[in-house]
């Protein structure tokens, strides 16, 4: 299970915290789901996810100023007794002191922001899925080409490094190299990003490290990427057959999500960085609806039926 601070979260959001006394850096947050304690508000505690991170808008407010200035302090002191991980207060709502104390007295941050609930609910949900996500560390090299994140796969020493340098000069964008973390950020979407010691460092065997924001400019880096393509490069092989035209998709499987796959054989001459390029591009070609494999496919087929 993976957890967060507050800290970080009033840091990555913008918030104001109403509540200094409290050191949010302990008050960790283990869930990525949020919820509205309307029902909770109005006195029904049954399934409560007291561990979540709790948003309080107009609804809420309005609520409260109906039941009275008594009332809804009650109503507060039984919410904020929960140990609660926080309470963001959207549209910058004023709290009343005697409340704000409660929340110090029991641990419960309270935070604010100025932006309305849909829009805030809809940027920590979304930042709350990625930081909590399931992740894995691989061997490997992430590079952002043409907008299509392409990891680079291979033994150590094949020649990852030195393709993904190459694309660098040609225009293209480092994530990672040599450690790639990857976070199932949905059913959907892979993410990688390079561990924080290693970031925008590339290891070139006789040369050593280089820093590539230094030398390229911070066009060529980027810190994280969503993983659309998979590339394994190997040692040609004279006895193994090799894909020749493509028309079979081969997948690759991370945290329980597959990514299109292509084994590439390596041998004296063969440029790298091109390949690799040309891949992505014809990965996103694909993607648009144009099979270049599939339009061959047809045009044989055609020609020998005469037509």
């Amino acid at each position: 299970m993976y957890s967060i601070s507050v800290t970080k979260i009033i840091e990555q959001l913008h918030l104001t915290n109403l509540t200094p006394e409290i050191d949010t850096d302990e008050v960790m947050v283990e869930q990525s789901d949020i919820n509205r304690p309307a029902l909770q508000l109005a006195g029904f505690y049954d399934h409560f996810e007291n561990d979540r991170i709790q948003i309080m808008g107009n609804v809420e407010f309005a609520y409260l100023e109906q039941q009275g200035e008594e009332k809804a302090s009650q109503i507060m002191g039984t919410l904020l007794a929960h140990k609660l991980p926080g309470i963001v207060i959207c549209r910058n709502h004023e709290i009343p002191e005697n409340v704000r104390q409660m929340a110090v007295d029991n641990g419960v941050p309270l935070l604010s922001t100025s932006i309305t609930t849909c829009d805030f609910m809809a940027s920590v949900i979304r930042f709350l899925k990625a930081e909590l996500a399931p992740r894995i560390s691989i061997h490997g090299v992430l590079v952002d080409v043409n907008g299509e994140g392409v990891l680079i796969m291979g033994e150590s020493g094949i020649g990852k490094s030195e393709a993904a340098l190459e694309l660098i000069k040609r225009g293209h964008r480092l994530i990672s190299d040599d450690v790639v973390e990857i976070r199932k950020v949905s059913d959907s979407v892979l993410e990688g990003s390079a561990p924080d010691i290693t970031r925008h460092f590339i290891e070139l065997r006789g040369i050593g490290i280089i820093d590539v924001k230094t030398l390229y400019g911070v066009q060529s880096v980027k810190d994280k990427q969503e993983i659309n393509l998979c590339i394994k490069l190997e040692e040609w092989n004279k006895d193994q057959e090799y894909d020749r035209l493509g028309l079979d998709e081969q997948y690759t499987e991370f945290l329980g999500n597959k990514i299109v796959c292509h084994q590439i054989p390596i041998r004296p001459g063969r440029n790298l960085a091109i390949i690799v390029e040309s891949a992505a591009v014809n990965y996103r070609q694909k993607q648009m609806g144009y099979n270049a494999a599939r339009e061959l496919y047809n045009r044989v087929t055609n020609n020998m039926m005469g037509k």
